[in-house]
């Protein structure tokens, strides 16, 4: 059973998750709009194919770092949540005698 710290931790390695998540469509969608206007200016498919190719693995990129960087500090969060949790029980044993 998960102590209200650790569902805590999960509330928010979700919502950053979730807000890395939008920034990346967000992020997408607004570095596609000066492609499709070269597109549209007949600035040549080929060329715009490689930009749009690099800016999708950059984007990519950056954005699975930001999620995996985010599982770490969750999980980093977890275990000092754990190790704290046990001292505290510990502390709170009665002595043997």
């Amino acid at each position: 059973m998960k102590s209200d710290k650790e569902e805590i931790s999960k509330l928010i390695e979700e919502a950053v998750d979730k807000g890395a998540t939008t920034a990346e469509e967000i992020h997408r969608s607004i570095a596609e709009l000066p492609i499709t206007v070269l597109e549209r200016l007949g600035f040549g498919e080929k060329p715009s194919h490689e930009v749009r190719l690099i800016q999708d693995t950059t984007i990519g990129a950056i954005y699975n770092m930001v999620r995996d960087i985010n599982r770490n500090v969750a999980e980093l969060a977890n275990d000092i949540i754990k190790k704290a949790e046990a001292a505290e029980i510990g502390a709170k044993k009665p002595e043997k005698t």
